[in-house]
């Protein structure tokens, strides 16, 4: 049994280039513990997105292995990835990607409803989520009547829904003000206690990093540990 909750074998990753291959990713080991948080920064470009997506199954590495728990992320189905974005891993994103047409409890029920849970019992489990992000007295409200800071709180109450073993947020503050960020930053590390759920996070924001357990700096493809 495997008591990481990830943990990354020399992971690279290689994109085509106009004259000559982009190594983004070289030879990263890493492991992850559950419950922990973490920042990885870097400079635009430098491949933090990349990583963060192929921790979340949505990008394959070139060549290494990657292991969540027992399933080693390369070699299972796409329809098993699939099973573990819907079940394990939660997605937050500098932009909340909310449904303008639906209301609030609807945007947080809709991944729920499009696994195949009942409608009423999805509805049930987004209020509690919006209860958790502190956002319960706007589930009938129209997302397009939402400040940025709420929207993105939404979002959080959609990528918790599922209660997932991790949560991967890419700029989770990007767009918001100095006052809003860092109200986001404190509603993920509470989620990530409460809920025993390990928190990554790509940022360039330093106040934001700072709040985690560990920071690591990605540069020239290789991942460094860095002090907060």
């Amino acid at each position: 049994m495997n008591n990481n909750l990830y943990k990354l074998e020399k992971i690279s990753k290689t994109f085509a280039g106009t004259s000559e291959p982009v190594h983004v990713l070289k030879d990263i080991d890493l492991t992850i513990e559950p419950g922990q948080s973490i920042a990885i920064r870097g400079a635009s470009g430098s491949g933090k997105s990349t990583l963060l997506h192929i921790l979340g199954t949505l990008d394959t590495p070139t060549s290494g292995r990657i292991f969540l728990g027992d399933a080693e992320l390369t070699s299972i189905s796409p329809e098993d990835k699939a099973l573990l974005r819907r079940t394990r891993i939660g997605f937050i994103f500098q932009f909340h990607h909310l449904l303008p047409e639906f209301s609030t409890v609807e945007n947080v029920s809709l991944p729920a409803i499009l696994s195949g849970l009942d409608r009423k019992k999805a509805q049930e489990k987004a209020l509690i989520a919006l209860e958790q992000v502190g956002l319960a007295d706007k589930a009938g409200q129209a997302v397009t009547t939402l400040s940025g800071g709420e929207s993105q709180r939404v979002a959080i109450a959609r990528a918790i829904l599922s209660g997932p073993r991790v949560l991967l947020a890419d700029e989770p503050t990007g767009n918001l003000d100095v006052d809003r960020g860092r109200e986001i930053g404190e509603l993920l590390l509470r989620l990530n206690r409460e809920m025993a759920m390990t928190l990554v996070v790509v940022t360039h924001n330093l106040e934001l990093a700072s709040f985690m357990n560990l920071n690591y700096e990605l540069k020239s493809g290789k991942l460094y540990v860095v002090n907060n």
